[in-house]
């Protein structure tokens, strides 16, 4: 099909050859942001694995103390967080469900700014589509989050009360590692709110999502690679 062919596509389907470029590249900033902070060299040196040596500190600090209050207590704020974050992860769905029945509303408004681009009905729907993809993403993460912190309380509960029982400091990492597991799918969950802020700009049309990508990329790399959070844990 030649380069005429793909454009009769692309009008028919309301999206130009800008608007998949944009697209490609928003994914390809999500994927490559996921990469560099969790599999790659550089995720040595973030924000996430550096507070990922001090969850494992926590857990060697608790194996000792007599009391574990405290402990429990920053696990039930743990709890809570991902339980607020999933419950939010649900309204912005349901909003996304109400936008589709909205869309002649929404249309009309964004066909108004003098700035935006004009898009069909189809277009628009299927962009909703995508945003509520991204926030029904976010609360699989959140969920399970708040799920993989029941079970590191349950862990907790475990270690044994005497430090120097046999295998307590076995027990101890075994619940870091999985307030670590929990914490990873947490920052997921994030990101996929930090990332719908940059895909709302596809909304006015492909150029704005392409910078709005950009700015969300490189205001959260800022923070896990060269924020005053990570100046604050130390040197590594």
């Amino acid at each position: 099909m030649g380069k005429r062919g793909l454009k009769r596509m692309g009008d028919v389907q309301g999206f130009s050859t800008l608007d998949v470029v944009a697209l490609g590249f928003f994914l390809a900033a999500w994927s490559g942001y996921h990469l560099a902070v969790e599999k790659l060299g550089p995720a040595r040196r973030s924000l996430n694995t550096r507070m990922a040596e001090f969850r494992r500190a926590w857990m060697r600090e608790a194996l000792v103390r007599e009391n574990r209050i405290v402990d429990s207590t920053i696990m039930a704020s743990l709890q809570s967080g991902a339980a607020f974050f999933a419950s939010t992860s649900l309204l912005a769905v349901g909003a996304s469900l109400a936008l589709i029945q909205a869309t002649d509303t929404a249309l009309a408004l964004f066909a108004d700014l003098p700035f935006g681009v004009a898009a069909t009905r189809l277009a628009f729907e299927a962009k909703v589509f995508g945003l509520g993809v991204i926030f029904v993403y976010a609360f699989f993460k959140f969920a399970w989050s708040y799920r993989l912190f029941n079970y590191a309380a349950i862990l907790l509960g475990a270690v044994p009360q005497d430090g120097a029982a046999p295998r307590a400091h076995e027990a101890a990492m075994r619940t870091a590692e999985m307030t670590i597991v929990a914490g990873r799918h947490f920052t997921r969950g994030q990101r996929a709110f930090f990332f719908a802020l940059g895909y709302l700009g596809w909304f006015v049309g492909p150029w704005v999502l392409i910078v709005a990508t950009a700015a969300v990329l490189i205001v959260m790399a800022g923070r896990q690679f060269g924020s005053d959070a990570l100046s604050a844990l130390g040197p590594a």
